[in-house]
């Protein structure tokens, strides 16, 4: 079960504004333990998302996804983690602002203030800012006749595998996602097919490895055509079956050949194009969509840092464990803005 985090009231004129020491934007991995990192160093916190729930892209998108590569956990669900993350904040009571969009940013006349206003008119005054927002607004990139069949057999991630038990599977894409999503779903899927447009794929080689030798069947050089929705079951149709596709038109980018395997659902793993939104006016030095900072993980703007796969510096790995540590870095150094009097190192939390 999901942990219940707290929430900054905003019903009337007096919640319009919010003061705090650091204001984390975004509540994805690196955000939840910047919030955790903040309150260890006596700070007080606010974290901003535009979704309803903490978690960010990890709870959207993936939350029965194994996660193999944080330290100490051999493999843990993406939901799980973001659990343990909001309950190791939670040991400070950080405030939660969710389903607020950060929209303008301000810097206060006396250079120890930052405000930031809300798409709903909520202004948070803090005296540091932490972007910690992923990869920003995420859209799924197309795929053929996928808008008419969302939320009728069309996934872009699954929240909960067991809706897909015993049904007829297609993942398209050939990135980690795709391949683990076939992975997860192989042992309760009726069948799986994966298809892919190239034959080359992205994903990690072991997840490959291990779905090739497995039931799921993969077919390179391949695209979908067309979705196929059963008769008198078309999408938006009043049934208690979710499920409105009935099979997926496929073809050969090589020979042109057509043909078509039964399905009930499609997983569109196609990938996100990413968009940092009203951040993108707020006068950051940017770096192909990311934001620049520097070994402190400042970026060009006073009292502004960043960390997180939204962040870019030479040699940046985008690891959710790469995250965890940039995010500890900006806030001590965070701190010592806040504070000139605070050292930037804190001490170990054993201590």
């Amino acid at each position: 079960m999901a942990v219940v985090a707290q929430t900054v009231e905003t019903p009337g004129p007096d919640s319009q504004s919010h003061a705090t020491d650091l204001l984390v934007i975004g509540s994805g991995p690196a955000g939840l333990y910047a919030a955790y990192y903040a309150g260890f160093r006596g700070l007080s916190v606010t974290l901003m998302d535009s979704l309803p729930e903490p978690g960010g892209q990890v709870a959207a998108l993936y939350p029965e996804k194994l996660i193999f590569d944080i330290a100490g956990f051999p493999a843990v669900k993406g939901q799980e983690l973001i659990d343990n993350l909001v309950k190791q904040a939670g040991q400070f009571g950080p405030a939660y602002l969710l389903g607020h969009r950060a929209e303008q940013l301000a810097h206060h006349d006396d250079g120890e203030h930052v405000t930031v206003r809300t798409h709903q008119g909520v202004a948070v005054t803090s005296r540091a800012v932490l972007i910690t927002g992923g990869i920003g607004t995420f859209t799924p990139r197309p795929l053929p006749d996928a808008e008419a069949f969302e939320g009728r057999g069309v996934m872009y991630f699954v929240p909960k595998l067991d809706v897909l038990a015993d049904r007829d599977i297609v993942i398209v894409g050939g990135g980690d996602s795709a391949f683990d999503w076939a992975h997860n779903l192989e042992p309760i899927a009726r069948s799986i097919t994966l298809v892919h447009r190239r034959d080359r794929f992205r994903a990690h080689a072991h997840t490959v490895d291990v779905v090739l030798k497995s039931s799921v069947n993969v077919l390179t050089y391949t695209q979908v055509a067309h979705l196929i929705g059963d008769e008198g079951h078309s999408p938006g149709a009043n049934t208690a079956d979710p499920f409105a596709i009935r099979g997926v038109e496929l073809f050969s980018n090589q020979t042109g050949e057509r043909w078509t395997v039964a399905a009930q659902a499609v997983i569109a793993a196609l990938g996100f194009t990413a968009d940092l939104g009203p951040l993108k006016g707020w006068g950051l030095v940017l770096d192909k969509r990311k934001i620049a900072v520097d070994t402190t993980m400042a970026t060009n703007l006073p009292r502004v840092f960043a960390a997180g796969d939204i962040t870019a510096y030479p040699g940046k790995v985008d690891l959710i464990s790469v995250g965890f540590g940039e995010a500890a870095t900006a806030v001590n150094n965070a701190a010592t803005v806040i504070n000139p009097d605070a050292k930037l190192f804190p001490g170990h939390s054993s201590s």
